[in-house]
């Protein structure tokens, strides 16, 4: 026995001498990298999200299951990936029915805005989406405007059309009233002239302009909020689209309507979008849009889709479209610029013809047989236009009309009607003059809707978590692990991916007499590191565990900062924690180099992935290394986080359930409010935080779910009265719903608490500090 002792002596004492002498950790190899380390992550995380996005084109296969036994039963097979498409598009809102347009006649303007010896061009409005008013009725939140086109040769047009233009553009330059146009592209006016009743639907502009302290665009502005909402502005356009297609039907009164949609730009991805949603469009023409989805991330924000690459490429949107018609028109698309100057930096050039072609022969490829089902090619058309720069060709309108046409009398008529020389006829002229308030009206209609859904979201968020069994602490504990599973697949993300070995890499960087400091690296996936720094007590003692204190930064943080020159946010408070007996580790988290981390959200997001989606197993590979550390207590782990570290305590413990509790600092919100709404000074509706976004939080987690996910460990807030990140009233109003969960529902009101203290958006140090005495079980100092 005492030879064991005595082992057990020299073994601690080699230990401490090791610790406190070596290099590097015992266990661990020498860490030898220079340079920036905090670099070299995100650069990793680059690679790692820019191969998982050329992966995506493969692995979509898994989500579809094509019946090809009949063409209804092609249709229903593929129903399920419809009712997806629709849901991440945020066309989820029952449409408004309307007997038809109002056309917009004041007592300064008539209805007619322009005409020529073929088309009379009216301005028109139709309602799109409404919300609920007391006594059931359902009052109108959003109309779309625009213009429509009917031919004065006919009284009942042979097809409906509806004609999409870029988001630059105006209905009015593409039926020829305002210049910008060629008249040969002016296709709206050119299938009003064959006889087509067109509606133009106006889209918001990429007009760039100063919110608080940042720049953006128009559509970006609408964009933020509706996505964090569970919509977007690319949903709203479809709306007003599908509206538009609701009016065809309802007009023919049980007739076959003949729709067809087309569009140019961002009008092209609307009626791709379009037609692989609505089996009653019966024929789509995309112009200088159709091609590889994998860039969406680089492109304007407003065209961010969470989650689409998972099931959807244009290759698959083609698809859906089948068997009807697809027309893709090769022409140069619109090319734009962002720089960023708050809002979010994009680059939109046009789609290379090849690998249009490319994507729709895969397409054809993949219902190849539904050919066999209608002893006829499916009907995927690729036209290029003969000029390099036109738009709206004659062979893509062609073949538009020819699925549209359905006797022989027609076709042959087409063939006079639509070889006119572009232009050649009397242009469109004014009547009145044109009303320059329609932007604004959208874009204050949209921004009103948004809000409307904001005002909803509490009680969509209470009638979502009705799950959740509060009936006893073990009856919890089960339930509202339904809710982690959709946080962690559906919300933050979760690659499912097997984490590496650690690998571990460690040297000694900083000593003080009370502590020593090791950066220490970790392997988490191929080209995926975790990367921080283990503040070591120099008074550790074999026999004595000690609880550890994960400490993390904020944004463009460091792991230093956590206990090095007494930053003003943070006051070395990971040091201070290591001073009082606590081992502490401050990880090196990905929100750093503004862009560059930015982009890695950006690249995350058609993934259905997040910034997250990478933290989170960077933290449990951090959490599982520093269980293996002699001196650590593993059930005693804690999480305290600062700013963007306060959204990362928020976050992570609810998926990293080692951590044993959660401190959350100069952050917690009422979140969903902090993000979506033009009405607070708070919010980030005009800041440039463009990649803050998580796509649907209002209708699933804000921070009182996010809290319940983490309960019943204990959770701390600290507030400070003048911290800028929100208001006072609002921080008490999320955190009393937590309160009431614990103390009222569950008996437990101990385990959670807030600490308000004047000051700004700090680290405070002394309740929190005595919540981890507390709850960690280590006595103070």
């Amino acid at each position: 026995m005492r030879v064991c002792c005595l082992l057990l002596f020299i073994h601690v004492s080699t230990f401490s001498l090791l610790a406190e002498d070596r290099q590097s950790l015992p266990g661990t190899k020498m860490l030898t990298v220079e340079g920036d380390i905090a670099s070299r992550l995100v650069e990793g995380v680059d690679r790692f999200l820019l191969r998982k996005t050329a992966e995506s084109k493969t692995l979509r296969g898994h989500h579809w299951n094509r019946d090809f036994s009949s063409i209804e039963a092609y249709h229903r097979s593929i129903e399920p990936n419809r009712r997806q498409l629709a849901h991440l598009l945020g066309v989820r809102d029952a449409r408004v029915p309307f007997d038809s347009p109002q056309i917009l006649v004041t007592t300064e303007r008539s209805g007619d805005v322009g005409s020529s010896d073929k088309i009379v061009i009216r301005a028109v409005r139709w309602p799109v989406l409404g919300h609920p008013q007391p006594g059931g009725a359902n009052q109108v939140s959003l109309h779309a405007e625009g213009l429509l086109l009917i031919p004065t040769a006919e009284s009942h047009p042979r097809v409906n059309i509806i004609a999409v233009p870029d988001a630059d553009q105006t209905p009015e330059q593409l039926v020829g009233l305002d210049p910008g146009i060629a008249p040969e592209s002016q296709f709206a006016r050119r299938l009003a002239e064959s006889g087509c009743r067109v509606l133009v639907p106006t889209l918001i502009s990429r007009e760039v302009n100063r919110r608080r302290s940042a720049k953006m665009t128009d559509r970006e502005f609408i964009y933020r909020a509706a996505y964090e909402l569970g919509r977007s502005l690319i949903g709203y356009e479809l709306q007003s689209i599908l509206a538009g297609v609701d009016w065809f039907v309802t007009d023919a009164d049980g007739d076959d309507p003949r729709i067809g949609v087309v569009g140019y730009g961002e009008g092209g991805m609307l009626a791709l979008y379009a037609g692989a949603l609505d089996r009653r469009i019966d024929a789509i023409c995309v112009s200088g849009f159709f091609g590889p989805f994998e860039s969406m991330w680089s492109q304007p924000m407003d065209r961010n889709v969470f989650g689409l690459l998972k099931q959807f490429g244009a290759s698959e949107l083609a698809t859906m479209v089948a068997p009807r018609t697809l027309v893709i028109e090769t022409a140069r698309g619109p090319e734009v610029k962002l720089p960023g100057d708050g809002g979010a930096p994009a680059v939109l050039t046009s789609p290379e013809s090849r690998q249009a072609e490319s994507v729709l022969t895969s397409a054809g490829n993949q219902v190849a047989r539904l050919s066999e089902l209608m002893n006829r090619d499916v009907s995927f058309h690729f036209v290029s236009p003969q000029s390099e720069i036109a738009f709206g060709s004659n062979s893509a309108l062609k073949r538009l009309l020819q699925s549209l046409l359905n006797n022989e009398d027609q076709l042959s008529q087409l063939e006079n009607d639509i070889d006119l020389i572009p232009g050649s006829g009397e242009p469109p002229r004014w009547q009145i003059k044109p009303d320059t308030a329609r932007q604004d009206r959208l874009l204050e209609a949209m921004k009103r809707h948004n809000e409307l859904l904001l005002h909803e979201s509490p009680f969509v968020r209470a009638e979502f978590m009705k799950k959740l069994d509060t009936s006893s602490l073990q009856a919890y504990e089960k339930s509202v692990e339904h809710y982690r599973h959709i946080f962690r697949h559906d919300v933050i993300g979760h690659f499912d991916e097997k984490r590496l070995p650690f690998n571990a890499r460690s040297r000694k960087t900083w000593e003080t007499e009370k502590w020593t400091g090791y950066e220490i690296v970790l392997d988490v996936f191929d080209d995926v590191i975790a990367y921080g720094v283990l503040l070591l007590p120099k008074d550790l003692k074999s026999n004595q565990p000690r609880p550890v204190v994960v400490c993390q930064h904020g944004l463009e943080g460091r792991p230093t900062d956590t206990f090095l020159n007494d930053h003003r946010a943070y006051h070395d408070f990971a040091a201070k924690l290591c001073e009082r007996g606590f081992i502490t580790f401050a990880p090196q988290n990905l929100y750093i180099f503004q862009d560059r981390f930015r982009t890695l959200q950006r690249k995350a997001n058609p993934l259905g992935k997040t910034l997250f989606s990478i933290i989170v197993p960077q933290h449990q590979q951090i959490v599982d290394w520093l269980k293996t550390q002699p001196h650590v207590d593993p059930d005693r782990i804690a999480f305290y986080g600062l700013s963007y570290g306060g959204k990362s305590a928020m976050r992570i413990p609810p998926l990293v359930t080692d951590y044993c509790l959660s401190i959350c600092s100069a952050d917690f919100n009422e979140w969903v409010v902090k993000n979506a709404s033009t009405r607070h000074a708070f919010s980030y509706m005009g800041t440039g935080e463009y990649e803050i976004y998580e796509f649907d939080l209002g209708s699933t987690f804000n921070y009182t779910e996010m809290a319940a996910l983490i309960c019943p460990r204990p959770f701390m807030v600290e507030r400070g009265h003048f911290d800028g990140v929100g208001r006072d009233e609002w921080v008490a109003f999320e955190f009393a719903k937590v309160r009431h969960l614990y103390a009222a529902k569950l008996g437990i009101g101990d385990r959670t608490e807030i600490e308000w203290f004047v000051g700004p958006h700090t680290i405070n140090g002394q309740g929190t500090f005595d919540f981890l005495h507390r709850h960690l079980d280590w006595p103070k100092r």
